[in-house]
């Protein structure tokens, strides 16, 4: 699917590592697909930043709170280290879209993963030991321990690096 959308109006991002991708309070409509390296998607408030995701290979990025209100977005995408990013805009996107049923499922399919991996993540937080968090964690993405450092990881968790170099 990625193919056909680069056709239209897809633009390549490179990263370096710790540049951001989208910075909070702009207004960011795009969809991101990322193509090699590893980005986080944080909260950042009073000086204090919370993970609320990660994208590495062949995942798709959008930060909805802006794509769906245009408005600007609460959040910023950083890369952890040297990344290549597909962007596709909203307007691309939508024409895309119009083109055929099957690209809307494919549309319905990004959004009902998103919707899960927001329900997961909100289990994570619920869940009262750093213990049960990590393992739920590392049952639903192995992958992130090989791709994720620790220190990032931890934050993801809401628990000390030290607590989970522990576990």
């Amino acid at each position: 699917m990625l193919e056909l959308l680069k056709n239209f109006s897809s633009k390549e991002i490179f990263l370096q590592r710790n540049e951001f991708l989208v910075q909070n309070e702009v207004v960011d409509t795009n969809i991101y697909f990322v193509e090699s390296g590893t980005v986080k998607v944080c909260y950042f408030k009073d000086h204090t930043e919370q993970i609320i995701r990660f994208g590495y290979k062949d995942n798709y990025l959008v930060l909805l709170d802006s794509f769906l209100t245009q408005r600007p977005t609460q959040f910023r995408i950083q890369a952890i280290k040297r990344t290549k990013i597909q962007r596709i805009t909203k307007a691309a996107f939508q024409q895309f879209l119009s083109l055929s049923n099957d690209h809307a499922n494919f549309w319905t399919r990004i959004l009902e993963d998103l919707v899960f991996q927001q329900i997961e993540r909100e289990i994570d937080l619920l869940t009262e030991s750093p213990a049960e968090r990590y393992n739920r964690v590392l049952k639903r993405s192995p992958q992130l321990f090989q791709e994720i450092p620790h220190r990032h990881i931890a934050n993801y968790l809401r628990m000390t690096p030290e607590t989970l170099s522990r576990l």
